[in-house]
């Protein structure tokens, strides 16, 4: 099995609905996104997806987040902008995009240099 890994970023505003305590005011991230996905075969040069790719479509995924108020984009006018939320939709947007025997290990999004959330599928 092969697994690769791309990082990225965005920047953006949210708040969290229901919260007691400072993020339920309206506060920024420089958000870091990390992609791990897998593979048990390489193509015919070799390699399992192009990193360049991996990324553009990450990028093209995360794309309408970037310089916006989370809670302003759907599905986070339903379910909080939270860091869990955020790499769960990601990952499953990915999974609808990525070329056939790619597959997504996880997602992690961090919302600071020590704080992130990663989801993943048993």
């Amino acid at each position: 099995m092969f697994e690769l890994t791309i990082e990225t970023d965005f920047a953006s505003a949210h708040q969290l609905r229901g919260y007691k305590g400072k993020c339920e005011n309206m506060h920024g991230h420089n958000w870091k996104v990390q992609v791990t996905v897998t593979s048990d075969k390489l193509n015919n040069i070799d390699i399992a997806i192009d990193f360049g790719d991996l990324r553009k479509i990450t990028n093209d995924i995360i794309a309408p987040l970037d310089h916006t108020c989370l809670n302003t984009i759907f599905p986070f006018t339903e379910i909080n902008p939270s860091s869990e939320n955020i790499s769960k939709w990601i990952y499953e947007s990915l999974k609808k995009r990525l070329p056939e025997g790619i597959n997504v290990a996880s997602v992690t999004v961090w919302e600071s240099e020590t704080a992130s959330a990663t989801y993943y599928e048993d």
